[in-house]
């Protein structure tokens, strides 16, 4: 049974709780008061028949004294202390690490609850950057906004004439009384579409405000990132499932995809695939080396292959996302410019030469990250034509524990990336010192 100095701390706090002495405890479980203490104090392990009788003498479910869920929480209590201290920001109080385990077992219902408000805070800075990311960056919901603002000002217009107006026209009222149901009418409606779209219902691919990428991301999305169809047939016909998308321009762009996957499928059967990444890993240089194919392809094949935990986001020449496939502790952002400092941008700059480096994204928790980039450059109309480059970066999440000093903090974009510190700075972020 795995143990940990937490025991002794857990013991002593239940025989507290329960207002016994040592001496009755240890009479109890058949041991003396004074190995008792010295197992309290977290100077001697106990496991087997001393570690049952005890439990059996304080009325304890001996599971509760296994290192498991203790471990998680310590975790999550780390994470909590590093996040505080993280970055250049500092905390006016540092946690006491060396004590971590003696909290836990001495008051681990307080210790659950700040570890559940670690996670919570978390979430909540998912959800601002979101949020800011709609709000501050999207072309589409300033359009929505302009309209209705348009709307309200011609309302606002017509019924002014029509309030001040004593000896106006039969014809004139008549006209202006349309005019104002029209603008009434576009009013509701695109009231009903901002709303829709700020829910994030299904009622966005119907409203007119979402962007040709996110209906493809959203496709995808449902459908795991994986195009199974293709794997069995390479000529598998999904024209009938892109014809359900709400624009012409996402059909486009998923029509685009799909003949993009099937390239790439043809290029690196999936069996072929597994083959590799067993022999290899995920490098994709290598892969791509190994099957004759372009590095970026088998990036696409790994990020979405069947189950993939991988994170992807390619770019153009220009740096705009041109895919964006987010993992767990990762979410790219929907508009505006990324994160300078990624890999994926110096990759750009660089064709043809791996770039690899191990990052941290910035915030609460932020998870460490293995991410490899990758450049290239291709000439589709000849030494007559113009170059065309393109990047991506496969992101690894890291196995094990791993020193802040040693990953590149890194943010999805500078307004909602806490790194106050950061050289690449383009903008304050609203998730400064005064509001954390």
């Amino acid at each position: 049974m795995p143990l940990t100095a937490l025991t002794g701390s857990r013991l002593r706090e239940r025989r507290r709780s329960l207002g016994r002495r040592q001496a009755d405890v240890a009479a109890a479980a058949g041991i003396s008061a004074s190995y008792l203490n010295l197992i309290e104090h977290n100077r001697r392990r106990v496991a087997g028949d001393v570690l049952i009788r005890l439990a059996a003498a304080l009325d304890m479910d001996v599971g509760v004294l296994e290192a498991g869920a203790a471990a998680g929480l310590a975790d999550s209590l780390r994470s909590a202390a590093a996040a505080d201290t993280g970055g250049d920001r500092g905390a006016t109080v540092a946690a006491e690490l060396d004590r971590l385990e003696d909290f836990i077992g001495r008051f681990p219902g307080w210790a659950g609850v700040t570890a559940g408000l670690q996670a919570r805070v978390g979430q909540l800075e998912q959800a601002v950057a979101a949020l800011n990311d709609r709000i501050a960056h999207d072309p589409h919901l300033g359009l929505a906004l302009h309209d209705m603002l348009s709307a309200v000002s011609s309302v606002r217009s017509t019924a002014a004439i029509l309030a001040e107006t004593d000896d106006l026209e039969p014809e004139w009222r008549l006209r202006f009384h349309g005019n104002l149901q029209a603008d009434s009418e576009r009013l509701a409606l695109g009231a009903e579409a901002l709303v829709a779209y700020l829910e994030g219902t299904e009622a966005e691919a119907t409203s007119g405000v979402v962007s040709p990428q996110d209906e493809l991301d959203g496709w995808l999305d449902r459908r795991g990132w994986h195009l199974a169809e293709l794997e069995a047939d390479p000529d598998a016909d999904l024209t009938g499932e892109i014809a359900g998308l709400a624009t012409a321009a996402g059909r486009d762009l998923a029509r685009d995809w799909v003949a993009q996957a099937r390239a790439d499928r043809l290029a690196l059967p999936l069996v072929g695939l597994e083959a590799a990444l067993e022999s290899f890993g995920p490098d994709p240089a290598r892969i791509a080396a190994q099957a004759g194919a372009d590095v970026l392809a088998v990036m696409r094949r790994i990020a979405t292959r069947p189950g993939a935990t991988e994170g992807l986001v390619i770019c153009d020449a220009a740096g705009a996302l041109t895919f964006r496939k987010p993992t767990e502790g990762f979410r790219p952002p929907r508009f505006g410019a990324a994160c300078a400092l990624w890999p994926l941008f110096g990759a750009l700059a660089r064709p043809g030469l791996p770039v690899e480096a191990r990052l941290r994204f910035a915030g609460r928790g932020g998870r460490p990250f293995l991410a490899r980039a990758w450049g290239q450059q291709s000439h589709p109309g000849g030494f007559a034509g113009v170059e065309v480059r393109q990047a991506g970066m496969l992101l690894l999440p890291l196995a094990g524990p791993a020193r802040a000093e040693d990953l590149r903090a890194v943010g999805a974009t500078c307004r909602i990336c806490p790194e106050t510190g950061c050289p690449a700075r383009r903008e304050a972020s609203i998730l400064s010192e005064s509001i954390r």
